[in-house]
């Protein structure tokens, strides 16, 4: 256990509240002249999100302390080969910018499994919204409450801090999260926890990237770049992001198939983050906001990565397990004062990443079956009122569920990151087809989600196969069957979308071409610098 009790003292703890309650203010301050009793308001924040909010509220959604915290465990061990988690992924945001947001705002869709009823039919958008929840609902949400409690408590002690049993402390502090998370939706909806994510996005810019910095310092012995030295000079391996074909981490080849199939499906049809960008005020803001986090993904590696090699350099290699190697160096780095304002910096993080999946949960919940399944007179403020109703109860499921998770086998968080991969690959690959083929069909995408469950689970029962290679097979074999069952049992009247149903202004940003490209360039110069021939022999 990483213990930080000593630094959280009395003027930590008020910093820490009072930090906390400033941004709420300023978020509630600003999300009030949204109408919470429609439902776009509430799941959508009223189609009035600007691109900074957009960025914000994504990053924050996306990032928890089990990436942060996890992500340091694995180039602990690994070292720079992990960043293709996050480098890679702006890729596939600029993908999204681009190409999938421009599709479905033309559409009018709310979700993305509006996209998929639209384009297919009613049971196959039932199927994916099913997948969608019970994912967020069985997994995602508690698994976020429970590892964010976990990491919060080994860095700030809060077991001692009370005198309790560190199960007792992380179930505080998973409820506490848990309740204020509840109480951003009821109060303000999507649009109060944008603004709040927004805030919280640039504190953990600024306290991520003091971590490695002080790091280095420390290392060091007081100057930075002798720190870097160091690392150089010790551990030069672990600067290389280019994985050994076999690695357990990131191998090699699937940067160009399975880990970016996967970057797609997450970034550009994965509920959990379009929503944020759907809720954008025209087309202009929407792409703004998915580069300005493109950029961030790239950058955002220093902190989510880097941290991980200093530890290895500044502790050698006997912490076990590695997880905790980014908090045991938050502890011997960190000045006394700054506790504070990190815990604020933390609680965020795990805080966002709830909030953004109890909302995407509630709205597929209200908008693909209570308001569809409902009477045909069903008022849009009903259709708000439930959306609030499954938000508590889903939220309180998963303050109840979350302690239950340290009883549960070892390995469960990695079977759980990759239990997506159940229903990422057809559920992409129905989704691409829709935008480009006339003729795919209900049907065909219907079967090839069934074979996929099937086929996917075998290969993760009977072969020893990184699933990063399966996804690299899966995803042609899924859309290959997609294509040729719509091709036997083809549309009577190909697809035609007979109007224009968009909900906001189409007009795309006019600097999005190359801001694109200038994205896609700083992700190869950014392998390139972590490679042997940049930094890395």
């Amino acid at each position: 256990m990483i213990k930080g009790r000593d630094k959280l003292g009395i003027v930590s703890i008020m910093s820490f509240i009072m930090i906390i309650g400033a941004i709420w203010l300023f978020a509630y301050k600003r999300s009030r002249n949204v109408d919470l009793s429609s439902s776009e308001g509430y799941f959508l924040g009223g189609r009035s999100l600007t691109g900074v909010t957009i960025a914000g509220s994504v990053i924050m959604t996306n990032l928890s302390t089990e990436q942060i915290v996890g992500q340091n465990g694995q180039s602990y061990v690994a070292g720079m080969e992990v960043m293709a988690w996050e480098v890679t992924a702006a890729i596939a945001i600029v993908a999204l910018a681009l190409v999938f947001l421009p599709k479905y705002l033309k559409y009018g869709v709310d979700t993305v499994t509006d996209f998929i009823e639209r384009r297919y039919d009613a049971t196959t958008k039932r199927i994916a919204s099913f997948l969608f929840i019970f994912t967020y609902v069985v997994s995602f949400l508690p698994v976020v409450l429970y590892s964010g409690s976990l990491v919060f408590n080994q860095i700030f002690s809060v077991d001692e801090l009370l005198n309790v049993h560190p199960l007792v402390a992380v179930s505080l502090i998973s409820a506490m999260i848990g309740i204020v998370g509840l109480l951003y939706l009821l109060i303000g909806g999507l649009r109060l926890s944008a603004f709040s994510d927004t805030i919280y996005g640039v504190g953990l810019l600024i306290g991520g990237l003091s971590i490695p910095i002080l790091g280095l310092i420390v290392l060091g012995d007081g100057h930075l770049l002798a720190g870097f030295e160091t690392i150089r000079q010790n551990t030069p391996e672990k600067l290389n992001s280019i994985g050994a074909i076999d690695s357990d981490m990131v191998p090699w080849p699937t940067l160009f198939l399975g880990m970016f199939f996967n970057n797609l499906f997450y970034w550009c049809t994965n509920q959990l983050i379009v929503q944020k960008v759907l809720a954008g005020r025209d087309l202009k803001e929407g792409q703004k906001g998915a580069l300005y986090v493109g950029f961030f993904k790239i950058f955002g590696a220093l902190f989510l990565v880097f941290p991980g090699i200093i530890a290895f350099n500044m502790f050698g290699d006997g912490i076990n397990p590695a997880d905790n190697a980014y908090p045991m160096l938050v502890v011997a780095v960190l000045p006394d004062l700054a506790f504070g304002i990190f815990a604020a910096i933390i609680f965020g993080a795990i805080l966002s990443s709830f909030v953004g999946a109890l909302n995407a949960t509630a709205t597929l919940l209200a908008l693909d079956f209570y308001k569809p399944l409902a009477k045909k007179n069903v008022t849009d403020n009903k259709v708000a009122r439930f959306g609030k109703m499954v938000t508590v109860i889903v939220g309180g499921l998963s303050i109840i569920i979350a302690p239950l998770i340290a009883f549960a086998p070892a390995g469960l968080f990695h079977v759980v990151q990759q239990f997506n991969g159940l229903y990422s690959m057809p559920l992409l690959a129905i989704i691409i087809l829709g935008f480009y083929s006339k003729y795919a069909t209900a049907f065909a995408a219907k079967v090839t989600f069934a074979f996929h469950v099937v086929a996917y689970t075998a290969s993760q029962i009977f072969l020893e196969i990184h699933y990063l290679y399966v996804f690299s097979v899966m995803f042609f074999i899924d859309l290959l069957l997609l294509w040729a069952l719509s091709r036997l049992k083809p549309l009577q009247v190909p697809f035609e979308l007979t109007e224009e149903t968009n909900k906001v202004d189409l007009t795309p940003w006019k600097h999005r071409n190359w801001v694109s490209v200038l994205v896609i360039l700083t992700v190869l110069g950014t392998y390139l610098l972590f490679s042997p021939w940049g930094i890395a022999k």
